[in-house]
């Protein structure tokens, strides 16, 4: 029968196997009583007492299974040798000497193993639900990945006969980095719609506008189409068009070169904005704010100016120059939820081979931070903005066919004559 002796070198200890177990220890000395001795005591200095005594040489063994020596003296000085290079004999307490300070991304594993100077044995306290030891190796911590965000403060301990050293590890769980890899492909007669009521308090208004109350924001990344119709990328309103209120975005075309158009108004009554020729680039993403500040729309001819100066169209963070036009000075009744859709007006006006992305909506006029939503061309996770919007999609990213969640409301989008594959992995 035999024991194995080797130093830890993390723990600065001695570790002892035999029979009864697994012990790390320091403070030991080998003795022999008369140098014609062919038997060894080793002896725990810290306790005072022996943990083998009138032992052969050859019972202790290295971690590769040799003796410390050929001869009982030779044993006697190596392992005493070996015993001064661990712990300590002179009643030093331990020291932890790992960080203090860990970092882990939500659903990451944590990895730490506690380290110290003269330890020996080891405890902690406040470990978070999901955070344990290593089988054999209690200074060692995994687990973690259902933490969620926020900062743990766990109690560490090293011990040894002359003391403990008591510290807290401060583990901070930060979310992961923000990740923008998916959009909607909208071709042929692909659509989608959500329940435009969940929106009436955003877009809706019974009459003229009555100010900051009827104020909206339409944030989206959009990749134009090549097509020469014209095509709706945004649709609020009723499903009477010829009589009746609604908000419309439209890629429009002008001798190749691609443009937007604001619809705001019946068919009837209306306004329309619309940027230079070109402003739009096909098969290339750009972002897009459209805002309205909530003012009245019409209907008087002297006040025009004043109707379109309530609409403001960004491209790229930059506001654009319109060119405007109206029919019977404008729109000055009400705006009903009937239809919310991508991709369809009332009927027709399919969007064709082009994408949308990351889409928002405020019930607010956010033309004062443009610069925070467009956040010079990165995407980013916008409900981290100081005005997170009332509804944001992130058209693709989390989401499975065929529905596309709100991820700030309820108002879910379902896609329609669509299919799966039409959630592609192409962002800006």
């Amino acid at each position: 029968m035999t024991v194995t002796i080797h130093k830890d070198e993390a723990a600065n200890a001695i570790f002892v196997e035999d029979s009864n177990g697994v012990q790390f220890l320091n403070s030991l000395q080998a003795l022999m009583n008369d140098p014609s001795d062919t038997v060894l005591d080793i002896k725990d200095l810290a306790r005072d007492i022996f943990l083998f005594k009138g032992v052969a040489h050859d019972y202790f063994l290295d971690p590769q299974g040799n003796t410390y020596g050929a001869t009982p003296v030779a044993a006697c000085d190596a392992l005493n040798a070996l015993f001064a290079s661990a712990g300590s004999s002179t009643g030093d307490a331990p020291v932890i000497t790992s960080s203090t300070s860990v970092a882990l991304t939500e659903g990451d594993t944590l990895n730490y193993e506690l380290v110290a100077t003269n330890g020996v044995g080891y405890e902690w306290l406040n470990l978070p639900s999901g955070i344990t030891t290593v089988e054999g190796n209690v200074r060692k911590l995994i687990g973690g990945s259902g933490l969620a965000v926020g900062t743990y403060n766990i109690t560490a301990k090293a011990i040894n006969y002359f003391g403990e050293d008591t510290e807290t590890i401060v583990l901070t769980v930060s979310a992961p980095p923000y990740s923008n890899t998916k959009s909607i492909n909208f071709q042929n007669q692909d659509y989608m719609g959500a329940n435009a009521t969940l929106l009436d308090g955003i877009f809706g208004r019974d009459s003229n506008g009555a100010g900051s109350g009827d104020a909206w924001s339409v944030s989206l990344w959009f990749k134009g189409s090549t097509e020469t119709s014209g095509q709706t990328i945004f649709y609020f309103g009723d499903s009477d068009v010829v009589n009746s209120g609604y908000v419309e975005l439209r890629q429009t075309n002008n001798n190749g070169q691609k443009r937007l158009r604001l619809h705001y108004g019946s068919n009837s009554n209306h306004l329309r904005l619309q940027t230079t020729s070109g402003s739009i680039t096909a098969e290339t993403w750009q972002h897009i704010l459209v805002t309205y500040d909530g003012g009245t729309t019409g209907a008087g001819s002297g006040d025009l100016a004043s109707y379109y100066s309530r609409f403001s169209i960004y491209i790229n963070g930059v506001l654009q120059s319109t060119n405007n036009s109206n029919n019977n000075y404008g729109y000055s009744s009400g705006v009903d939820p009937d239809n919310f859709r991508l991709g369809r007006q009332s009927s027709g006006q399919y969007l064709r081979n082009a994408r949308i992305d990351e889409l928002a909506v405020w019930g607010s006029d956010q033309s004062a931070n443009i610069s925070d939503i467009y956040n010079s061309g990165s995407t980013h996770d916008l409900s981290a903005l100081t005005t997170t919007p009332d509804h944001w999609w992130r058209m693709g990213d989390g989401d499975t066919y065929p529905n596309i969640q709100d991820n700030v409301g309820s108002a879910h989008f379902v896609m329609y004559n669509m299919t799966a594959a039409d959630i592609v992995t192409d962002a800006p």
